[in-house]
């Protein structure tokens, strides 16, 4: 690691000077583990990034790439397709819920969500609605980091430093208050009255020029924030009523996180598109994709007066060694039940992440699925300094979790037993005391 030179890669949404100072890499993995370059085996407590779903390295989906990138390494997505981006695209269409069956194929959940966003203009526009071309999005939502997803973004340091391109946003408020909701276990069952804001808001503002709501079903990077009973299913209904597009960003929930393959199907309320990416592939390749539904498609295609109905798309839109690595990952959550495996061993991590509840400078613990939150008070230090000493203490104990502001996040894979659970819980409560 001393011969290795840090300083030409700018490292993304890291402190580059503390982080070169101090470096901590990564060499191997497998499983529920990496290998770091100091030969530590480190328990991965957050599937590397919320997204490797089934452990790392899987031997099926390792050997399906292989396969691929010895068969053929590339085809062009324009006006030219290989098999295996058909057969993804059916697989996917079979666990999306009921309609969204038209698969968009992209590269990252960024680029996933400015694909939504554009075909969502395109749909008004093909109906005449050209007046139709303002989102709304929620405080704390992540929806990546192209020019689109930055737009809708709710997470104030994603935007602030880009220019008064971001400053114009339409932000409901996050659902998360912890006078009256902290320390729920699942859904909480006080806030339904939160969605009733997007009502006020186009009774307000004229509702006919909103193309879209976008939201997270679930908050992740914004700190794991829970719908409340009920809040989903009425934005849906608002939606419904105003002729909205509703954007459902699954880019985290999708893939078994929440013990289902979409938080759509957990939650019963299907929007008219669902961002995906992640565990679409278990990372072991980039890729994303977007369900819309036939409506939408169907409006588009039927209407264009263009031969290419619609001009989008990436030059490794469906790359093949990455629908081979999307059709080995769904091979492998349903040939091991890996969706049911995380339903099942939910309540096991909820009362074992809960089990933190009473220890010191511990405000909120939130969860669902399996991903969780545990947010730290600023009562006698910083927050913000309680949750990265905290990240300090696990990793140099063998256990990634992930920081973020003043809360940590845990994410495990699917794969996951209940020992890999009592290891993380039991060190994060070590770091906690150690403070």
């Amino acid at each position: 690691m001393n011969e290795l030179n840090l300083e030409n890669y700018w490292m993304p949404f890291t402190g580059n000077k503390a982080f070169k100072a101090n470096p901590r890499l990564l060499v191997e993995a497998d499983g529920m583990y990496y290998k770091s370059s100091e030969g530590k085996k480190i328990l991965d407590g957050i599937s590397g990034l919320w997204c490797c779903n089934a452990g790392h390295c899987h031997p099926h989906i390792v050997k399906a790439i292989q396969d691929q990138i010895a068969t053929m390494d590339y085809a062009t997505a324009f006006n030219m397709a290989h098999p295996k981006v058909f057969e993804l695209a059916t697989k996917i269409a079979s666990i999306t819920p009921e309609g969204l069956n038209r698969i968009f194929f992209a590269n990252s959940g960024s680029e996933a969500v400015d694909t939504a966003m554009k075909v969502t203009l395109a749909y008004h526009l093909s109906k005449g609605e050209n007046q139709r071309t303002k989102f709304i999005s929620r405080e704390k939502g992540y929806h990546g980091v192209n020019f689109g997803g930055t737009s809708v973004g709710g997470i104030p340091n994603n935007r602030k430093f880009f220019g008064s391109s971001f400053n114009d946003l339409n932000c409901l408020s996050n659902t998360w208050d912890p006078e009256n909701m902290s320390f729920s276990k699942g859904q909480p069952k006080w806030g339904k009255h939160f969605a009733d804001e997007l009502e006020v808001f186009l009774q307000e503002h004229d509702s006919s020029t909103i193309a879209g709501v976008i939201i997270e079903p679930v908050v992740g990077s914004g700190g794991v924030i829970i719908p409340p009973e009920g809040y989903l299913e009425r934005i849906r209904e608002i939606c419904t009523k105003h002729k909205i597009i509703l954007i459902f960003d699954e880019v985290i929930t999708g893939f078994g996180r929440v013990g289902a393959a979409f938080a759509s199907e957990r939650f019963n309320v299907t929007p008219d598109i669902i961002t995906m990416a992640k565990g679409l592939t278990g990372a072991a390749v980039p890729m994303s994709a977007v369900a819309f539904h036939d409506d939408i498609y169907t409006q588009i295609i039927s209407n264009s007066e263009e031969v290419i109905e619609l001009f989008h798309g990436y030059t490794y839109s469906g790359h093949p060694v990455a629908a081979a690595a999307g059709i080995a990952s769904l091979e492998v959550y349903e040939k091991e039940g890996l969706f049911e495996r995380a339903r099942d061993l939910e309540p096991y991590f909820e009362e074992a992440i809960h089990s933190l509840q009473g220890e010191n400078s511990i405000l909120d613990i939130r969860n669902i699925g399996l991903m969780a939150a545990v947010q730290f008070s600023s009562d006698d230090k910083p927050s913000t300094e309680k949750a990265s000493k905290v990240f300090l203490h696990c990793y140099e104990n063998n256990v990634l979790v992930r920081f973020s502001v003043d809360y940590l996040v845990l994410s495990p894979a699917l794969i996951a037993e209940k020992q890999h659970i009592d290891k993380i819980v039991s060190t994060i409560r070590e770091a906690i005391r150690s403070l």
